[in-house]
């Protein structure tokens, strides 16, 4: 059973050919600084672009964008970008260069920390390429973030939240979840 993919994962070459090709050999490693990778087998676009310009985007896909994301899985040569082949449209990313997928619910903008090939248990190199990254930025696309966590608007249509409104494709404050207290049971008397 081949696994699902779970992400896209936007590239650019110094020539300037994007690519776009979907990963489910994608995973978040650490949180202090915030490193993801993602492993190709062999010497793919996405790998090689990544190294040769040390920036990559990877792009969350949801439910509704499945279908569009088994258009990118397609084989096609270098120099083919299939955001156009996919009828996707592309956003521009702030910190790399890279585009991100603009209906993607969720983008990291991503710098190559390192790029290595695993080994076998007999020292062999294996056929696979993992080229991790920083997190430089997480993106939230307005039109994806959902209604019941922007903050309520007065009637000059102002938030209550200044983060928020200076960042509005970024991710809005969380707010804390509070738990039931916990019940403890009756005392027995004897």
């Amino acid at each position: 059973m081949a696994p699902r993919p779970v992400g896209w994962i936007s590239t650019l070459n110094k020539a300037g050919e994007i690519n776009l090709a979907p990963y489910s050999f994608f995973n978040a490693v650490s949180t202090r600084p915030f490193i993801v990778w993602f492993s190709s087998e062999g010497e793919k676009d996405s790998a090689s672009f990544a190294q040769e310009t040390g920036e990559f985007v990877a792009n969350l896909v949801s439910r509704d964008l499945a279908e569009k994301m088994n258009y990118t899985s397609v084989n096609a040569p270098p120099g083919v970008n299939e955001f156009v082949y996919a009828d996707l449209a592309m956003a521009p990313s702030r910190l790399v260069k890279p585009p991100r997928v603009a209906a993607a619910p969720a983008a990291l903008e991503c710098r190559v920390t390192e790029v290595f090939r695993p080994r076998a248990l007999d020292g062999t190199p294996t056929s696979a390429v993992v080229v991790a990254g920083e997190v430089r930025r997480k993106c939230l696309p307005p039109s994806r973030v959902q209604a019941a966590f922007r903050p309520a608007a007065d009637a000059g249509g102002r938030t209550s939240c200044r983060r928020y409104r200076r960042r509005r494709d970024c991710r809005p404050p969380r707010t804390p979840r509070r738990l039931p207290p916990i019940a403890r049971p009756p005392r027995r008397r004897a």
